[in-house]
């Protein structure tokens, strides 16, 4: 039988999202309050259990003020997997395993529990490191709201409510010019934030990862458009969308080529329009704006319950498990169920209904997106 907890860390990984410092405080708050624990900050994800001088203790004075701030006070990254972690050495990069050092750094710091903050990545490293001895509890974070078992991440509204603003702005330009306006949005598998913000800033063509998408049908949504006399078109792609028996578009990082990042979409698919339909097409690509700025209230309210539950897991003992939103209940769930895979758009959801409904284009046939 475990001893009593006395001390737990708290870590965000992965990519940085409005809400993540909701769920601090409401770690820091909840633990202290109600348990009289100690909590120990640990800075830049997992690096902060590698590096030395990475970690602090978290006390009410930290974290008041906190609850509208975008960002991490902890700081993140998503290239610190402890599985795989990168060191330089004679100015070669090795990649070295240094999981043990860090369950063995969270021993030293009396870390009876270890609290991850991430998306799908972070939350896989740790499960694996409670495989190797490490007890850990999971909150969900991911603006693309691509994790299975909970209905929404935090993040996910504020980005929504971001790209249909930009959608808003847009339609009055490309309206006055006459043109064709691509947005491209975060979503690397999952489509969520382009066929929501899509269909809430009246976007006229969706693309998504989930459904290739063929040129002449977007050129003859807009064809038709312009018969009925809207002479401009709203189009919304995510980053990870890709023509039918196309690949998705990456940029090489500078250096040696071999690192990519994922985004272009946006371009490509306008230099496409430019040549097959000969109409005048602006890009705009959204970006870290998605990330940024002051939570929405929905996801403060949403970190703030996932921060307090992920504490009360700890209390009740139910290591391995993630918080999670359920049926508009905060549950817990193994964080390996999580995992599993990522929480795609469904292609019989009343979403996609919802967008043939409103005479959105989604980029190929009904027929052929209603029967895969």
């Amino acid at each position: 039988m475990h001893s009593p907890i006395k001390r737990i860390g708290v870590l965000t990984g992965g990519g940085d999202c409005p809400g993540l410092n909701a769920v601090i405080r409401a770690v820091v708050k909840t633990a202290i309050n109600e348990y009289n624990w100690e909590v120990i900050g640990i800075e830049d994800g997992f690096e902060g259990l590698i590096l030395p001088n990475k970690t602090r203790k978290l006390s009410f004075t930290d974290v008041r003020g906190i609850l509208p701030r975008g960002g991490t006070i902890l700081g993140t990254t998503n290239r610190a997997n402890p599985f795989k972690y990168e060191i330089e050495t004679n100015n070669q990069v090795q990649i070295i395993d240094a999981s043990d050092e860090v369950v063995s750094r969270a021993s030293e710091l009396g870390i009876d529990v270890l609290i991850v903050i991430g998306g799908d990545g972070s939350l896989s490293i740790a499960h694996e490191l409670q495989q190797k001895g490490l007890r850990v509890v999971g909150v969900p974070k991911t603006i693309d709201n691509d994790i299975l078992e909970t209905e929404v991440t935090f993040g996910f509204d504020t980005a929504l409510n971001t790209a249909m603003e930009a959608l808003d702005k847009l339609h009055t330009t490309a309206e006055s010019h006459h043109r064709v306006i691509v947005l491209e949005v975060m979503g690397r598998n999952a489509g969520w934030i382009a066929l929501e913000a899509g269909m809430a800033g009246g976007a006229d063509v969706i693309l998504i990862p989930e459904i290739p998408y063929k040129l002449d049908a977007i050129a003859e949504k807009m064809d038709a458009r312009n018969k009925r006399g809207a002479m401009f078109s709203i189009v919304v792609v995510a980053e990870g969308a890709r023509r039918v028996d196309g690949d998705m578009v990456y940029q090489e990082e500078p250096g040696d080529g071999s690192t990519k990042r994922l985004g272009g979409i946006g371009e490509v698919l306008a230099d496409e329009l430019r040549d097959c339909c000969e109409y005048e097409v602006r890009v705009t690509v959204l970006g870290h704006l998605q990330r940024g700025g002051s939570p929405s209230a929905f996801d403060r309210l949403l970190a703030s319950r996932f921060g307090t539950m992920a504490v009360h897991l700890c209390a009740e003992g139910k290591l391995g498990h993630m918080v999670a939103l359920q049926c508009g209940e905060i549950s817990a769930v193994p964080i390996a169920d999580a995992v599993a895979r990522q929480k795609l758009v469904p292609l019989d959801s009343d979403f996609v209904r919802t967008a043939f409904g409103l005479d959105i284009s989604l980029g190929n046939t009904r027929r052929v997106i209603l029967n895969p």
